[in-house]
């Protein structure tokens, strides 16, 4: 048998942080989209010269291999990341303000 564990033993768990709700699908488009666009308009700009003289479907071909990728693996999540941040600075000052 064990001992029932006394008031100077037992751990309370601290409370947790309040997390900010999942971005809405609003938030997440506009998140997207503000990767997205730099990326097609820098691509553009850079590979435009190069690719001026192919059929626009290699055009968005070559472009969207190369911006898909580098959205949806680094930037989206970075940005992602950031509102993350930014909802929780925010969650964090309301708690403390009602408090």
């Amino acid at each position: 048998m064990t001992a029932p564990a006394s008031p100077e033993t037992t751990a309370v768990p601290a409370a947790a942080p309040a997390r900010p709700p999942m971005p809405s699908i609003h938030t997440r488009a506009l998140i997207t989209w503000l990767a997205i666009f730099p990326l097609v308009s820098i691509g553009m700009l850079a590979l435009g010269p190069i690719m001026e003289p192919w059929h626009p479907v290699f055009r968005a071909l070559l472009l969207t291999a190369l911006v898909v990728p580098l959205a949806v693996y680094v930037v989206v999540p970075r940005l992602m990341a950031g509102h993350g941040h930014l909802s929780r600075k925010a969650v964090e000052r309301a708690a403390r303000k009602s408090a």
